[in-house]
């Protein structure tokens, strides 16, 4: 949850290094992925400070509007109001689906196909620590619980807790594969 100013700049620096990126600003023709986690973090800002004072509505209206388009074009449904910590670092474009009532750590590397969300009518999501590496395609199912510096492989379903940190699991339904960290996958932290 972003309620400031100084906030924002700090998760926009800290996106900025989780991507490798000398700045924060994008550029005008590409950078589809960074404009589209900018638009997220700027729209988290605004939505919160709308609650605080009423005169932060029409901002809020213009990067919901922006962000809900974008969302469209990249494929992915990633509310706004998703608690998403500093670093994000979302690897490629085409369909990415996280949960409204989903947490997630800081300096978290996420790749394509990957769906965070609840099951069985339930509305609680997984709950994902911090430096937690996501393959591709890979599926984190109902109100579990991820411990930090875990690394997911490749289309593996994960739908019990992982306590252990500093692990790699990996298969379906998820096992441990490894003690490996997640480390090697985040190479922008180590």
């Amino acid at each position: 949850m972003i309620t400031s100013k100084a906030e924002l700049k700090e998760y926009l620096i800290a996106d900025a290094k989780a991507n490798q990126r000398t700045s924060v600003r994008a550029h005008l023709f590409d950078d589809i992925i960074w404009k589209y986690q900018r638009l997220l973090r700027f729209t988290n800002y605004y939505y919160h400070a709308k609650q605080r004072n009423g005169i932060f509505k029409a901002p809020f209206q213009f990067y919901r509007i922006r962000f809900h388009y974008l969302s469209i074009k990249l494929g992915f449904s990633v509310p706004y109001q998703t608690q998403i910590g500093k670093g994000l670092s979302i690897a490629h474009y085409g369909l990415l689906t996280i949960g409204s009532n989903a947490s997630i750590g800081e300096n978290c590397r996420i790749h394509e196909g990957v769906c965070i969300g609840a099951t069985n009518g339930e509305r609680e999501s997984a709950k994902i620590g911090n430096n937690v590496f996501i393959g591709s395609g890979a599926k984190i199912i109902g109100d579990i619980t991820i411990a930090d510096d875990v690394a997911i492989a490749a289309g593996s379903v994960v739908t019990k807790s992982i306590v252990e940190p500093g692990t790699t699991w990996g298969g379906v339904p998820a096992r441990k594969i490894s003690d490996n960290d997640s480390h090697s996958n985040i190479p922008f932290l180590f």
